[in-house]
């Protein structure tokens, strides 16, 4: 039952990341390309006849994970608690300025709730990428100084950066140049998304100059990648042990690459749902590499005296999770109901619909 909830709750935090994925990166675009009111108005309502659908995904997520790795949720939300209120705030100012703007026709106005929509859009986007790289890089568990624990073994605290910098200190930051490495291939993979999306679901007069934009990117976020290949050996000495042990896995770096291989032909596609769907396949691959290659690891431990959190130790008695497995079905069958009418009924391009009037 562990691996089973582990794979279910992967699957609607991949789904949460596609979907809203696209809102992070519709927000960074409309940040920086966006000049013309009408282009403005078209990418915004892009975003929010949506947002408020796909963020149930990551509510989902987050209850699923209460539910069936009670440990793991209490270490995580308890010592990543500072990020989570960051979040917490980006996330009310991205909806509020997509809410607000239109409520006015006054320039300054709109101006604001502008700026609002876009920097914690591009805020959110990083340090979701950040939230990975921690996750993957893991934190000093228990609090270990000269080998004793502070506190219980799966709690953790960590400051928003350290004097160091550094990803492989005793006491890690929230912020180091690996996670930031990683929240930096977090912004230009959800702002190709974005971009692919606005190109889908709109007829904006930038659609063609974000063709090249995606092009270009797609070239740093190739590079952002190899990159941080090689930095991995620095955080963890045997980074693709389990790839070699279960070479199945392989299956999710490949996904990742064949949709940055796909990015790479955005100017030739004829139709505008390839290139979203690379982008959608780079976020897949990429989310499910990573755990792949710390499974059954959910949070490593850097220190050798508290073990790593993993879907084992960490998960609820198997009645809980059995009786849990009846509501989780129902659940399921509504969000997939709620999500497949929301697209049915927003089908198409979205141009001439009404939002926010």
């Amino acid at each position: 039952m562990e691996l089973f909830w582990y794979c279910i709750i992967a699957i609607v935090l991949a789904i949460f990341f596609i979907l809203d994925g696209y809102d992070f990166g519709t927000g960074i675009i409309h940040l920086f390309y966006a000049k013309t009111e009408q282009d403005k108005e078209v990418i915004a309502k892009s975003a929010g006849l949506f947002w408020d659908s796909n963020e149930v995904w990551l509510v989902a997520a987050g209850g699923m994970l209460f539910m069936a790795f009670p440990t793991y949720y209490a270490s995580v939300f308890s010592g990543f608690y500072l990020p989570l209120i960051i979040v917490l705030w980006l996330i009310i100012f991205r909806a509020i300025g997509l809410e607000l703007r239109s409520h006015f026709k006054a320039s300054m106005w709109t101006s604001i709730w502008d700026k609002s929509f876009g920097i914690s859009s591009l805020l959110l986007a990083l340090f979701f990428g950040v939230a990975l790289g921690n996750v993957v890089r893991g934190v000093n568990l228990g609090g270990v100084e000269n080998n004793t624990s502070l506190y219980e073994a799966h709690y953790f605290f960590l400051p928003l950066w350290n004097s160091s910098f550094s990803p492989t200190g005793t006491h890690p930051g929230v912020l180091d140049w690996f996670t930031i490495v990683i929240g930096l291939i977090s912004v230009v993979t959800l702002a190709i998304h974005g971009a692919n999306w606005i190109i889908l679901k709109t007829n904006s007069s930038i659609n063609k100059k974000l063709k090249n934009t995606v092009f270009k990117a797609n070239i740093t976020l190739l590079g952002l990648t190899i990159f941080s290949l090689f930095v991995w050996h620095n955080i963890n000495p045997q980074p693709f042990s389990n790839f070699q042990e279960n070479p199945w896995l392989i299956i999710f770096p490949l996904i990742y690459m064949s949709g940055i291989t796909g990015l790479f032909f955005v100017k030739k596609y004829q139709n505008e749902m390839p290139a979203f769907l690379c982008s959608t396949a780079v976020i897949l691959g990429g989310i499910t590499s990573s755990l792949a290659s710390m499974f059954p690891k959910i949070l490593p431990s850097t220190n050798s005296t508290n073990e790593s959190l993993t879907i084992y130790n960490t998960a609820a008695e198997e009645y809980g999770l059995s009786v849990a497995l009846t509501w989780g079905i129902i659940g399921f069958i509504l969000l997939f109901i709620y999500l497949i009418v929301q697209k049915r009924l927003m089908g198409g391009k979205i141009d001439h619909m009404n939002y926010g009037h």
